[in-house]
């Protein structure tokens, strides 16, 4: 799943548009739950290095938050690695380059949307 496909299903499905927050990153943006305004996404171009990957060239990726017990499966597939700049007993990083199904990305934005729903919030 490309980012604009990412974005283009976060607005359809859950009301979310893209917030651009950063001055110095101005490709890096997040989503936030449209009740609760917690992050339920991030999406970044990083490079390679700072994931710990062997190239430098800039990686697209989709940090998502994620139930801890479910992190330990998902890393070691392709596609995922250790959140990027977040928190790491609660994120992934999905790397946006095709190793990774669109069903599965749309999968996890939808328990990541879930997770950051907030106290008494539907």
């Amino acid at each position: 799943m490309d980012r604009e496909k990412l974005l283009a299903y976060a607005r359809e499905h859950f009301g979310s548009e893209p917030e651009y927050l950063w001055a110095k990153y101005p490709t890096y943006c997040v989503l936030r739950h449209t009740a609760s305004r917690k992050w339920y996404a991030a999406v970044m171009d990083v490079p390679g290095s700072k994931l710990g990957l062997p190239e430098n060239r800039v990686m697209e990726i989709l940090n998502v938050k994620c139930e801890p017990i479910l992190l330990g499966s998902l890393f070691g597939t392709k596609g995922f690695l250790p959140v990027y700049h977040m928190n790491k007993s609660n994120w992934v990083t999905i790397l946006l380059d095709g190793s990774v199904s669109d069903v599965e990305i749309r999968n996890l934005l939808i328990i990541s949307y879930d997770l950051t729903r907030g106290k008494g919030l539907t």
